[in-house]
């Protein structure tokens, strides 16, 4: 149960960090951190939470993650269920709270709610084909960061840094295109919310993600087989 728990404490700090940023800190007050800053956001959120939870859970925080480390060998099938449950869950209580802090304000209104969309809801304007290409690249280099900066012959301790970094970089290539998803959870999180055409949409960012994911880990074991005890916890 700690490694589930882990997760959905995790999530729920990748989605209020990172979301929270983009829907509170972006433009406020017209000279807010920009789409450069929320990406450092989602990047730190992720970048902390390794060093916090990695030595429990391994600090998936994304469905996508874990798949992808479920097919290069990192981590047993068995535990894919309730990381994915604990994950999906651990994003909508971020979602949650940060709805409450935002509704908090007389005459506010959530209004996108950092949502990711394709259409007339990505926020420069691309089309569906594109934002199915963005998320399944991105996953992919995601999941190809993960794999090798948890390899055992990586240098111990520095893994966190790779992938927050890697998540942000992710950000400030494809946020114009879909808001950036590579994550499942935190899509679904805030989709709740929005209903409506971020439901419609919703099919894309859990599909497009998982589709990287299972290429990577597939790419991965062939280019650099790690071959754990998937006992091991420490995939991150």
């Amino acid at each position: 149960m700690k490694k589930f728990i882990a997760e959905f404490i995790g999530t729920l700090w990748l989605v209020l960090g990172g979301c929270g940023s983009a829907v509170l800190a972006a433009g406020y007050p017209d000279l807010g951190i920009g789409f450069v800053g929320v990406s450092l956001a989602f990047g730190l959120t992720v970048l902390t939470m390794v060093y916090a939870i990695g030595h429990i859970s391994g600090c998936h925080l994304n469905p996508a993650v874990s798949i992808g480390l479920w097919v290069g060998g990192r981590f047993p099938g068995k535990e894919l269920p309730i990381y994915i449950i604990s994950q999906v869950l651990g994003g909508i209580a971020g979602a949650g709270i940060l709805y409450l802090i935002v509704t908090g304000k007389e005459g506010a209104s959530i209004g996108s709610f950092a949502a990711n969309g394709y259409g007339e809801h990505s926020p420069d304007g691309y089309g569906m084909t594109a934002a199915l290409i963005t998320e399944v690249v991105m996953t992919f280099m995601f999941l190809i960061i993960i794999l090798g900066a948890t390899h055992k012959n990586t240098p111990f301790g520095f893994a966190g840094i790779a992938i927050g970094l890697g998540l942000t970089l992710i950000h400030l290539i494809s946020i114009p295109v879909t808001n950036t998803s590579v994550n499942p959870a935190r899509s679904t999180s805030q989709a709740l919310f929005v209903s409506d055409w971020a439901l419609g949409q919703l099919w894309l960012f859990w599909l497009a993600p998982i589709i990287g994911a299972v290429l990577a880990g597939i790419v991965y074991n062939y280019l650099g087989p790690n071959k754990p005890d998937l006992t091991d916890e420490t995939t991150a």
